[in-house]
């Protein structure tokens, strides 16, 4: 489903395409692929590690392939493997591009220049992933070599970790949130990358913990696609994400990852099964809310 990023070759902008393929299946959802050894299926952590995460995302892959448009490969799980790792992880991406799935590269990357240009061809044109989460902490700067590189970028606005609010929701002057702040930068930034759906390739993160955010960021930033983590594990509900959705039941994408893929199977059932399950109860439930099912 990876459009072609080569200057002047995409056709269309990489947004259209993610709110194409969740409509196509009513399922404004991600499924989040961080794998953990220790959280395996039991006959898979006798094999090497590298090996263990290689068959379990292929495994998650095959479960959730029609059922959800998009997965969201988390990079520290498999950087942390080295060299190694990593090649399984562009080997993951081309699986998840084989079965008709949209990619995010969780790797929330932060630099300026010329290392910035690095962490957009290592990306995009060695992984070839779709999109990649950013942080903004360092202004345009940060951002812009992620869309010119001609792919998508989510950049953290409002984040679902349980000590984002010091930092994120303090005050300015003006009374604006430092999050709120950011949101109306990130719509700026964003407004020359608008696709036809009218959604940037320039997106924002805002977590499923914080649904009072939600409301005013949706105001702020009514052209961003919205990647809502914190979704199932960490606390959120269909409830606290529904403001993260436009009028139309457009422009989140809920991200479930532990809830998704570490799912218990019951009596009689393998796990590839619990996943699939899991997946289809959380891409009703989401695509409910949104008003697509």
């Amino acid at each position: 489903m990876q459009l072609d990023s080569t200057s002047g070759s995409q056709q269309a902008p990489l947004s259209d395409a993610m709110v194409d393929a969740m409509t196509a299946l009513a399922a404004p959802v991600c499924v989040g692929l961080d794998p953990v050894v220790d959280r395996l299926p039991q006959d898979l952590r006798q094999r090497k590690p590298e090996a263990a995460i290689a068959s379990f995302c292929e495994g998650v892959l095959d479960s959730v392939a029609g059922i959800v448009p998009i997965v969201k490969f988390q990079s520290a799980c498999f950087e942390r493997y080295g060299a190694p790792g990593v090649e399984v992880l562009t080997q993951m991406v081309a699986a998840a591009h084989q079965r008709d799935l949209l990619v995010i590269l969780d790797a929330k990357r932060g630099d300026i220049g010329i290392s910035a240009e690095h962490y957009a061809h290592a990306a995009f044109d060695l992984m070839q992933a779709d999109w990649i989460t950013a942080n903004a902490y360092l202004g345009l700067d940060g951002i812009e070599p992620f869309l010119t590189a001609g792919q998508g970028c989510f950049a953290l606005v409002r984040t679902s970790n349980k000590s984002a609010a010091e930092f994120q929701e303090s005050k300015l002057d003006n009374g604006m949130t430092i999050a709120q702040r950011l949101a109306v930068c990130v719509a700026q930034w964003g407004a020359g990358y608008v696709g036809r759906c009218g959604f940037s390739t320039l997106g924002a993160v805002v977590g499923a913990t914080c649904p009072e955010s939600a409301i005013s960021l949706r105001q702020l930033m009514p052209q961003q696609l919205f990647l809502v983590p914190g979704y199932g594990a960490q606390g959120g509900s269909a409830e606290t994400v529904r403001h993260c959705f436009n009028e139309h039941g457009q422009g989140a994408i809920v991200t479930a990852s532990r809830s998704v893929i570490y799912a218990q199977a019951q009596q009689g059932q393998s796990w590839r099964e619990a996943v699939a399950q899991e997946a289809r109860r959380f891409a009703s439930e989401i695509g409910s809310i949104a008003g697509l099912q």
